[in-house]
């Protein structure tokens, strides 16, 4: 068993789709034709057991005698008996006396002998009981089907009531051989007609199979060739109103393409734009770098001062190189990872430990901050990182001397400096990757920081936007979803 259906789930879909529907077909129409033979085969046996019944009209016994003149057992012709008929001698029926030891004296007109059974004594047993009849399934002595009707038999003088007639019943039976013969007409006609019709299931079956799975082996050609060209550019077509499953898998499959092409524009964009980030700090360590030892092979000192400012390069690139690979790692990390770290996060907290890094790298500039409670759900390190970079921004492009204004209300932060500003046209563009203002590319930084806050307050289920301010300067707004107040901790004894 184990293996015919380890053998069924090798075939192709649409092989196993023909034989289910055929196997399906074969049981409703083995199930309708033995239905139908039974039914018939009991309407048969009902009309030859009224045949049989009808032989019971009382008649008088001279009209019958002859047919039963060779039994000694038979009732004296001066009386009458309630078991025969008229037409006995013309239907070619079993006729014969049944005494109770089971010997049988069968009349001179009948077609043969029919065998005795337990019924038949059962009858004659009974007979003073119950006056019963029995109809049964019998051979005759050529082992041909008969059906027998065994009855007691009654007799009666002219002027006396109805009497049994001791330890002897009367046997009628008819042949089953037309009737056996209609029966096996009908059960190979239902067997052609199912043949056909599960053969025609099969056929309809795999036609079905082959219209309904056509789309399917479009789509499976469809993945075939991106397997096998990594062209991510195919659609499969669907009609516009088609609600079906395959249609639904189709558009599933060109949503999936979709993606995945955008996924590689961007991984491309990535790495043509971190390469392109790269070679400058590469370039300038390079360069800076051949200058030391240049003047280490020659022996041709260079100046303190000169020497001083080469290190500082190279420690300033070196410093550029390790934040734009953070920041290339930050954007690298799957949803799984972050999903694992999100957690109900006290965006007060977060602001205050970025508040204290950007005063580090800005002692110039005054920070006016203004924070109400807040709680949201997010990754700690990631919004913190966010508010860091919107800060640096900030610090950045502040004159020296100025003033950064943070607030935080109702889960909005806004963080405003007074510098120059960003430029309406490139308003746009200001959270694309490795996107710079031209304003801003001789100052540090690799253009992600911005890419950055965009994805993690999104992930966050939040919003950010850049704009002017009023007077001048730029006001990066930030609005987070709030989330239950964490319960205090117990402290511990």
């Amino acid at each position: 068993m184990n293996r015919v259906v380890r053998r069924f789930r090798t075939l192709s879909i649409r092989a196993r789709l023909s034989m289910l529907v055929a196997a399906a077909v074969a049981f409703a129409v083995a199930a309708v034709s033995v239905t139908c033979w039974f039914i018939v085969q009991g309407k048969l046996y009902d009309q030859v057991d009224a045949d049989l019944k009808g032989m019971q009209q009382p008649q008088r016994y001279d009209q019958v005698v002859g047919l039963l003149s060779s039994c000694p057992q038979a009732p004296q012709t001066d009386r009458t008996y309630r078991a025969g008929t008229n037409d006995l001698g013309t239907r070619n029926a079993y006729i014969q006396l049944v005494k109770s030891n089971g010997k049988a004296c069968v009349s001179a007109t009948s077609a043969g002998t029919v065998k005795v059974t337990g019924a038949d004594k059962e009858v004659i047993k009974n007979a003073s009981l119950t006056g019963e009849s029995i109809i049964r399934n019998g051979t005759d002595s050529d082992g041909q089907a008969v059906r027998v009707l065994t009855m007691p038999l009654l007799v009666q003088g002219p002027n006396s009531p109805p009497q049994m007639y001791p330890a002897t019943a009367l046997s009628i039976a008819v042949s089953l051989k037309g009737t056996q013969s209609t029966l096996n007409d009908l059960a190979l006609i239902l067997l052609l007609v199912s043949g056909v019709g599960v053969l025609g299931a099969g056929a309809a079956g795999l036609a079905v199979a082959r219209a309904g799975l056509r789309p399917v082996d479009k789509l499976t050609e469809a993945v075939e060739h991106v397997a096998r060209t990594e062209d991510l550019g195919i659609r499969i077509p669907v009609e516009e109103d088609a609600e079906d499953e395959v249609a639904r898998l189709s558009r599933s499959f060109n949503s999936m393409a979709s993606s995945l092409a955008n996924s590689r524009e961007l991984q491309q964009q990535l790495i043509a734009d971190a390469g392109h980030e790269l070679r400058t700090p590469l370039t300038s360590l390079r360069t800076n770098i051949e200058l030391l030892t240049r003047s280490e092979e020659t022996g041709r000192p260079i100046p303190e001062a000169d020497r001083k400012a080469l290190l500082a390069s190279v420690k300033a690139q070196m410093t550029e190189l390790a934040a734009l690979i953070g920041d290339l790692q930050e954007l690298s990390r799957s949803e799984g990872q972050r999903g694992e770290r999100v957690q109900v996060v006290s965006l007060e907290d977060t602001v205050q430990s970025a508040l204290r890094r950007a005063r580090l790298r800005g002692p110039e500039l005054t920070i006016d901050a203004s924070l109400e409670p807040w709680y949201t759900r997010g990754e700690p390190a990631a919004l913190e990182r966010a508010v860091v970079n919107i800060l640096d921004n900030a610090v950045k492009f502040s004159p020296e001397g100025g003033t950064v204004e943070v607030r935080l209300s109702g889960g909005v932060l806004t963080v405003r400096d007074h510098g120059p500003g960003i430029p309406a046209e490139e308003l746009p563009y200001v959270f694309d990757r490795f996107w710079r203002s031209p304003g801003a590319r001789a100052l540090p930084g690799s253009g992600l920081g911005l890419s950055i806050v965009a994805r993690t307050v999104q992930q966050a289920g939040g919003e950010v936007a850049l704009g002017h301010a009023e007077g001048g300067g730029t006001v990066a707004t930030v609005r987070l979803p709030g989330a239950p107040t964490p319960p205090p901790e117990t402290p511990t004894p």
